[in-house]
């Protein structure tokens, strides 16, 4: 006998808790299925700007968080290095007991209608009236879709997190250093832990150095070279088990104006909708928006009970409530998939002429882009 859900949100990512969260805050229940069997923390941190405080102030935990991250220096805006475990750990607190299934992984999706019947590899099964696949750049509810495989940009990251215990003594600023076909970036979180990056292209020959922590400590060492200051030291110190080494991948940002992110009672957010490079700091702000906004149309549709009240008619305003989300996040994600590709193959070429242009004449332009990106605002966590 199957289980009956309302919502079934498939991936327990930032996206995947926010839309929860977001869902939660509007009186609307969720059920969480995530493949691990905890909480995942891979990649360690990230840039949280403007964009994503305003989705984290809609959801009323803005004021703790900040109160554990040392605000960077960023202009008018504020940007601050959040550590994810912390983000999803306050995220898991303030949702039901429950409301997260860990040790679920989502084998596929069978179409019953208003229902989607989905098949777990533990042999049970679940009916879903909505379906909200937040399950990343390998989601299987983006392949039911009709979503092509998420392409490789040519290039890996080593992600790494360091905690020197006691004061780093770095300012409260993003450190960046770029050129020779590699990238690095240093960012403190609070006065004792540092977040740190190191972007480059792979060759056949570096795939064994990705797979042993060792080698690849040595490897971003070696790359780093006669680094000035204490930005070597952050690499230094960090133990293997806090380093992390993937491939960087990216939808064709056409696939996103050509396919459809929602059909009928099912749709996509977060990096199984727009995975993107790393080179605008957006990814988790930009999984924060879609949780605001998509917890938005979903309560619009499941609160708003018209007088004479059937399964047909609840299915249209679900249908309907989630191609306003598709529509809303269809241009947003293509802007900054297309934007970060640009920013990160020009800012890791190498060459004179490229390394003059990028330093002399795109710096400003590239810190403006960045800035721009992050004055976004995802609404209020309302329905008017």
């Amino acid at each position: 006998m199957e289980v009956v859900e309302e919502i079934v949100i498939v991936g327990a990512g930032i996206a995947g808790l926010t839309t929860s969260l977001g869902l939660h805050r509007l009186g609307i229940r969720s059920l969480v299925l995530e493949t691990s069997d905890k909480l995942r923390i891979t990649g360690f941190a990230f840039l949280a700007w403007t964009n994503a405080w305003k989705a984290l102030d809609a959801l009323g935990i803005g004021v703790s968080l900040r109160q554990q991250h040392e605000q960077l220096h960023g202009g008018e805006h504020e940007v601050r290095c959040m550590k994810r475990k912390l983000l999803l750990e306050t995220l898991e607190k303030e949702l039901p007991s429950g409301t997260i299934r860990y040790s679920s992984k989502l084998d596929s999706v069978e179409d019953l209608g208003n229902f989607k019947l989905l098949h777990l590899a533990d042999g049970t099964s679940i009916k879903a009236k909505v379906l909200v696949g937040c399950d990343g750049v390998n989601s299987v509810v983006a392949k039911w879709l009709g979503f092509k495989k998420p392409a490789f940009a040519s290039r890996s990251a080593v992600r790494g997190f360091a905690d020197f215990k006691q004061s780093h003594g770095f300012q409260p600023k993003f450190l960046e250093y770029s050129g020779n076909n590699v990238k690095y970036g240093v960012l403190p979180c609070d006065d004792h832990t540092v977040y740190w990056f190191f972007t480059y292209t792979p060759t056949p020959q570096d795939k064994e150095i990705e797979e042993d922590p060792i080698q690849m400590k040595q490897f971003v060492l070696s790359k780093l070279g006669e680094l000035p200051g204490r930005g070597k030291a952050v690499v230094e110190i960090t133990e293997l088990d806090s380093m992390v080494c993937s491939p960087l991948r990216f939808r064709h940002p056409w696939d996103l104006l050509w396919g459809n992110s929602s059909n009928g009672n099912v749709c996509v957010a977060g990096d199984a909708l727009h995975p993107m490079t790393p080179d605008l700091g957006q990814g988790g702000c930009s999984a924060l928006e879609d949780g605001i906004i998509l917890a938005r149309c979903l309560g619009k549709a499941l609160k708003r009970k018209p007088s004479s009240q059937t399964e047909e008619n609840e299915q249209m305003r679900i249908k309907m409530g989630l191609e306003d989300f598709a529509k809303q996040r269809k241009w947003r994600g293509f802007e900054l998939i297309s934007t970060a590709y640009m920013v990160g193959f020009i800012q890791q070429s190498d060459g004179k002429v490229m390394n003059f242009i990028r330093d002399k004449v795109l710096a400003g332009f590239l810190a403006g882009v960045l800035l721009k990106k992050a004055e976004f605002d995802c609404g209020e966590l309302t329905i008017s």
